[in-house]
């Protein structure tokens, strides 16, 4: 069954273009420490509600939750997002932090994800953006009593080679090393083929010169990885949510598959790849659809 596209919100439609460095009303900054480092992050909200813990994608940061923080915070929860090891304000952290031998590897990413969680009260409502995702099904599958619900924004619905089902890039990706695929993403972004309004574009093109080509060679890395926890994550009996763009870099028809596969619910917003940028409001109504789920008894 097709899921029909969530209608245009009237106060999405109407987001300003903001200074993304400035904060909301409501808004702090904070930070973690975490196994690879210290993280930034912003927090929204009461310290004693119940906490949603929002992580975002490879060429992203804590910023990419600006218009999400508040609204979720004015619906009584405590919104926390911050920056992964590696990026814009968090670049100091990595894996040089972690002994020798170590590399950016998926545990890196889950036992900092873990390590943020734990630093407050659980369980919490947990989303993870584009690989993300990935970490924070993960996380949702090693350690269930920390997740109440789980979101996946824009996350793979694919296991293996992600990368190579995606329309921009799709098979011919895999021809390509991952430094290069990195540096060509970067590119597409820098030269706003999205065409996202000029204050956000400053700040996405600023944020670059921060975060760590390292990290993001190897988060790209990692996507060609993806492992299948299709049937791990059914099992654990947390509530998950598909929220995705109708402009998604993976055709809706695979998250849609993914969805079913999950015993998931599915939603499809206007706009691409980060509907918590371009459709926060109807975003935030289906995660306190979502929420509402797991307070219910099984």
């Amino acid at each position: 069954m097709r899921a029909p596209l969530v209608p245009l919100d009237p106060e999405d439609a109407a987001l300003p273009d903001v200074d993304w460095t400035a904060l909301p009303d409501g808004v702090a900054r904070s930070s973690r420490v975490v196994p690879s480092g210290r993280l930034a992050g912003l927090c929204a909200g009461p310290r004693d509600a119940v906490r949603v813990v929002l992580a975002p994608g490879i060429t992203g940061s804590k910023e990419d939750f600006r218009f999400l923080l508040p609204v979720l915070a004015a619906r009584g929860f405590r919104a926390e997002s911050f920056d992964a090891a590696g990026q814009y304000q968090s670049a100091a952290a990595g894996p040089e932090h972690l002994g020798r031998g170590r590399s950016w590897d998926y545990d890196l990413f889950v036992d900092d994800l873990i390590a943020v969680i734990e630093q407050g009260g659980t369980p919490v409502h947990l989303l993870g953006h584009s690989f993300q995702g990935v970490v924070a099904e993960r996380v949702a599958v090693a350690r269930p009593d920390l997740v109440r619900s789980l979101s996946l924004l824009s996350a793979p619905p694919v296991p293996g080679d992600a990368l190579a089902a995606t329309r921009p890039f799709g098979a011919a990706s895999r021809s390509m090393p991952a430094g290069a695929l990195a540096a060509l993403i970067r590119s597409t972004i820098r030269g706003n083929v999205q065409h996202v309004p000029p204050a956000r574009q400053r700040f996405v093109v600023e944020r670059f010169t921060w975060t760590r080509t390292d990290a993001h060679a190897a988060s790209v890395a990692l996507l060609r990885r993806v492992p299948d926890l299709r049937a791990a994550l059914r099992a654990t009996g947390v509530p998950v949510l598909l929220a995705v763009g109708e402009h998604d870099v993976w055709p809706v028809e695979l998250h849609r598959r993914y969805a079913e596969e999950l015993g998931a619910v599915l939603r499809v917003y206007p706009g691409g790849h980060s509907p918590c940028e371009t459709a926060p409001h109807a975003l935030c109504r289906d995660l306190l659809a979502l929420f509402e789920t797991a307070q219910r008894p099984a």
